[in-house]
């Protein structure tokens, strides 16, 4: 692999922690019930975040050229990213009981702990 791959792949690996991160603290903020939430940087810097998250996701499969999607473990990581940001807005948006967004937010990590573990393992299964 190339140098370019490299800070490629390290820039979607810090911007993926940065959004977990994120994503976590504002979930606490949710279940504290915090009007922090509604701040305008708040919801604006996700949205940053993980833009810089899905650039660097389609360079890095770029490099493997369309036959990327036909790698098993990039195909599970993809749909377990659909689910997660099912989870995420499930989570993340009023109007639903707060049990049910807890819910959704534990989903959600969970969700992320796998894709992680896909990403690291380059195995669909968590336990080989």
């Amino acid at each position: 692999m190339s140098y370019t791959f490299d800070v490629v792949k390290g820039a979607h690996i810090v911007c993926s922690l940065i959004s977990i991160s994120g994503f976590v603290v504002r979930g606490i903020l949710m279940i504290k019930g915090s009007t922090l939430l509604t701040a305008r940087w708040v919801k604006i810097s996700p949205h940053i975040i993980d833009s810089g998250l899905l650039l660097s996701a389609i360079v890095l499969a770029s490099q493997w050229g369309w036959s990327a999607f036909q790698i098993p473990w990039l195909q599970a990581k993809i749909s377990a990213l659909l689910l997660y940001i099912v989870f995420g807005s499930l989570a993340l948006r009023p109007g639903r009981s707060q049990i049910m967004r807890v819910v959704a937010w534990v989903a959600a990590i969970i969700t992320f702990v796998y894709i992680l573990s896909v990403a690291v393992t380059k195995s669909v299964f968590i336990v080989h």
